[in-house]
């Protein structure tokens, strides 16, 4: 008898490379997703009992296949060829996660519009739930769940063929920046998950980076690749340090930093000087190289704060203004140079309306630690239980009640600082970007 969590995880890192199989094979997602779904749920309910196959990918493969013809009424004949060839790629490891990357490229496809098809993606390769992807993306569930429907809508009715784009043809560069923000965002949701117990989900962060570093390997040339790989490296590698050991949520400027990974830092330092020279740097790299600026401080007090501040302003000049995290980010960098004043005038510019970040608990957090930083203490609890109020992740919870609570004893002004690398309080450590963790 196998562990059921163990069944679990294995399902789960299979689920994608059995897709991609059937995507290739048949063409149509929206059936072949369903077909991997009933395999996926008949393995979930047989392999505990009975032990798991000799070749768990073939067998979901196979499974899968006959799902997908069942329904599609195939004569028999046909059942039994796709039947043979499905077992073929089951013969090792790198056929599969080959197919990972490959179903990858073929999600983002030139008949959806880059937003969908990244959504998309987050479903069929990252295994993400509509409620993740929606809070990726800053939108109600419900507008996402419709999103992803038309996604697969569109694709059953393109007529366009399923295929995997090589490099120079004319929505290369398209479907690559696709790939690469899924690739972000699946990462982003593995280092700090968005809701439930964990602080991270270890596997997920894990297949990101399995599947940047197949990106590039197969793109060594390209800058950005080179630089998302390192950005998740370099940011991976305090992951150690995030948590206590009940799980609590240890902020940036209070984590033990001789338990940070100096292997992946150094794996990523050299990933992103590797990139030098290539050209105007992307958002990725920026984002490395902030990543990089604080993996560089031995202590929170000698991080760089004002070249930080710097690269959090090209990169929203990058985005145009439009990324809402980004912007947050930098309020943060900005007051831990120029003080509190100074990042909650930048937070007013971004609470208004009804913006993304309008009511989120990550600029509810941002602007308690900044009331915190002013001496504004009973603002800043109300901030804090704001916060706590509004985020689905449970240590994040704690971490803001905590805070809450911490500020109600002690009922005294937090002393402010400016950025002279002298000794202070760095941010809370909430937010999902490098400047506060």
């Amino acid at each position: 008898m196998n562990d059921p969590v163990r069944v679990e995880d294995l399902l789960r890192s299979l689920a994608p490379q059995a897709l991609g199989v059937l995507v290739r094979r048949r063409g149509d997602f929206a059936a072949c997703e369903d077909a991997v779904q009933e395999a996926l749920v008949t393995a979930a309910g047989t392999w505990p009992e009975e032990g798991l196959p000799d070749h768990p990918l073939g067998w979901l493969v196979q499974v899968a296949l006959r799902r997908h013809t069942d329904h599609v009424r195939s004569e028999r004949a046909r059942r039994e060829r796709e039947e043979k060839a499905a077992r073929e790629p089951a013969a090792g490891a790198a056929a599969g996660q080959d197919d990972s990357l490959t179903l990858l490229f073929m999600c983002c496809h030139p008949a959806l519009t880059p937003a969908s098809a990244i959504a998309l993606c987050l479903r069929a390769v990252g295994g993400l739930t509509t409620a993740e992807i929606a809070g990726a993306y800053l939108v109600p569930e419900a507008t996402m769940a419709q999103r992803i429907s038309r996604a697969k809508q569109r694709l059953k009715t393109s007529g366009v063929a399923f295929d995997v784009p090589e490099p120079g043809m004319a929505d290369w560069e398209s479907r690559l920046g696709s790939v690469l923000r899924v690739l972000y965002l699946m990462f982003n949701e593995g280092y700090t998950a968005s809701r439930g117990p964990a602080l991270h989900r270890a596997d997920l962060a894990a297949e990101a980076i399995r599947l940047a570093r197949g990106v590039h390997r197969a793109l060594p040339a390209e800058g950005e690749a080179a630089s998302l790989l390192a950005l998740m490296l370099l940011t991976e590698a305090r992951r150690p340090a995030r948590t206590g050991p009940s799980g609590e949520l240890i902020p940036l400027a209070e984590q033990d930093r001789t338990r940070w990974d100096r292997r992946l830092i150094g794996e990523g330092a050299a990933l992103l000087a590797s990139t030098l020279g290539r050209g105007r740097p992307g958002e990725y790299r920026l984002q490395a190289a902030i990543a990089a600026l604080h993996d560089d401080a031995a202590r929170a007090e000698d991080t760089d704060w004002p070249q930080i501040a710097a690269l959090y302003a090209l990169l929203d000049q990058l985005a145009d203004g439009a990324n809402p995290m980004v912007a947050l980010n930098r309020a943060v960098a900005v007051a831990m140079c120029e003080g509190p004043a100074a990042g909650l005038a930048l937070l007013d510019a971004l609470d208004s309306g009804d913006g993304p970040l309008s009511g989120h608990h990550r600029l509810h957090a941002v602007r308690a630690h900044l009331l915190e930083r002013a001496g504004e203490i009973p603002a800043a609890v109300e901030e804090y239980r704001a916060a706590a109020a509004r985020t689905t992740s449970t240590p994040e919870q704690r971490y803001l009640i905590g805070r809450a609570a911490r500020l109600r004893r002690l009922e005294q002004p937090a002393a402010d600082h400016r950025c002279t690398n002298t000794p202070g309080r760095g941010p809370v450590g909430v937010l999902r970007g490098d400047a506060g963790e």
